[in-house]
């Protein structure tokens, strides 16, 4: 199935990007210059900003209830990019749809921040967020990481740490069309062939974007940077792998999933046709996508 048409005519309407080396500041700078307005924004209970011994965190409320199951959302943008403004209709959207309280992370950002940095801000508010349950009003159930694109790249590594560290925690793991093998060669997966150009994200743009996070010494072979390197994936949390049908990592999700479930570990791999990297961020209004919030909701209720 081709691109859905409507992510077609914007991306068709879009200026080409500028030549020579991308510019990490430029690009934030426009990426938060299409936020909304607060007063646009989906109405929630209750939203706050404050700290996780340091990681700025911003607190979703669904409701008035007391307690509620707690979600760690960890936003996407190739490691250097995103923030808790440009996916803070995301975490909105997950609050209302699934009735957790979501925890979206403000870690810190290459290349400004070396590897393991961003990382250990992502692992520093879990735990701390488990810290603070009573605070927080957890009802002692759900208790999941997700993410979108690196922040699913985030999320995966941070279950596994729970894992490997006999921290027991987390009982879900969501993640949105998730960058699992930061190496990029082409004849790994066919999607980085099939849907190398025209969609949007496109493969000759993987290497210069993530660039900023290798180079700042995170090497592609550790499976922290790269949750698909990891050999052994039993015993992580139930997963549920988003992927776009037009994205070029698209096929590093899906053997991710099929890996997990391989190795005894609940793992849902849901395709959306015509969609493209970045659809569950930029494109959930469309009707085909809408459904996306209400099967993660449907997952995290298992």
């Amino acid at each position: 199935m081709p691109l859905h048409p409507e992510i077609a005519k914007f991306l068709a309407a879009q200026p080409a990007p500028p030549a020579g080396p991308v510019d990490p500041a430029a690009l934030r700078a426009d990426e938060e210059s299409h936020v909304p307005p607060l007063a646009e924004r989906l109405p929630l209970h209750a939203v706050e900003n404050t700290y996780a011994d340091g990681v700025p965190v911003r607190i979703y409320t669904p409701d008035e209830a007391e307690r509620h199951g707690l979600l760690l959302y960890f936003h996407g943008g190739a490691f250097f990019l995103g923030s808790l403004d440009t996916h803070d209709h995301l975490a909105r959207s997950l609050a209302e749809a699934t009735g957790l309280k979501v925890v979206s992370v403000g870690y810190r950002r290459a290349p400004e921040h070396a590897f393991p940095a961003g990382l250990d801000d992502c692992w520093t508010a879990v735990r701390r967020a488990a810290a603070a349950r009573e605070r927080l009003g957890w009802d002692g159930g759900t208790f999941a990481v997700a993410g979108d694109s690196s922040g699913g790249t985030f999320a995966a590594a941070v279950a596994a740490r729970a894992h490997d560290e006999g921290w027991d925690l987390i009982t879900h793991q969501v993640l949105y069309y998730p960058s699992l093998d930061l190496d990029f060669d082409e004849e790994r997966y066919a999607s980085l062939r099939e849907n190398a150009v025209g969609n949007g994200l496109e493969t000759a743009g993987l290497k210069p974007f993530n660039a900023f996070y290798v180079d700042s010494g995170a090497d592609p072979a550790d499976p922290r940077v790269s949750p698909a390197k990891r050999a052994d994936l039993s015993g992580l949390p139930p997963a549920l792998v988003v992927t776009a049908e037009c994205d070029p990592l698209r096929d590093e999700g899906e053997a991710y999933g099929r890996r997990l479930a391989d190795a005894g570990v609940e793992a849902k791999v849901r395709r959306y046709a015509g969609a493209g990297h970045g659809f569950v961020q930029h494109f959930s209004w469309l009707p085909e996508f809408q459904g996306v919030f209400t099967e993660t909701r449907n997952f995290l209720r298992r």
